[in-house]
């Protein structure tokens, strides 16, 4: 696997249409930080680190419904690839539906939303976007 965000926004987007509870990941520095960037924004319940044994682990993610069983995470889309990399300074981040999604991007302070980068005027690599 080459793409571990791409494998993790996928999973989520999956198990999120088949109203699964929990998903796991494979554990990475960046699917954490998603996962972090996430569960602060309220897309997520919250996430684990586990142990299956092999030197990589998991991350378990429990997804989060509304009080009628809707899903909160409605889209999710891959933006930066890496056959295609994708730079943004704090002047071009997106307006996710008029504010009401997010940004994440990777930043040298670590994996950010558009909200927090703006606050320290960071660019970064703009990996994906919530709604």
């Amino acid at each position: 696997m080459s793409d571990t965000i791409a494998d993790m926004l996928t999973r989520l987007r999956n198990a999120t249409a088949a109203k699964h509870k929990t998903v796991d990941v494979k554990n990475s520095r960046i699917c954490q930080g998603i996962a972090k960037v996430l569960q602060e924004e309220g897309y997520i319940t919250g996430f684990d680190i586990l142990d299956d044994g092999t030197k990589q682990g998991l991350i378990r993610i429990a997804i989060k419904y509304t009080p009628t069983g809707e899903q909160v995470l409605r889209e999710l889309k891959r933006i930066s690839r890496p056959g295609c990399r994708v730079y943004r300074t704090v002047k071009d981040f997106p307006q996710v539906i008029q504010g009401l999604g997010i940004a994440v991007l990777s930043t040298s302070k670590g994996v950010l939303s558009d909200r927090q980068a703006r606050q320290q005027n960071i660019g970064g690599e703009l990996l994906a976007t919530v709604n």
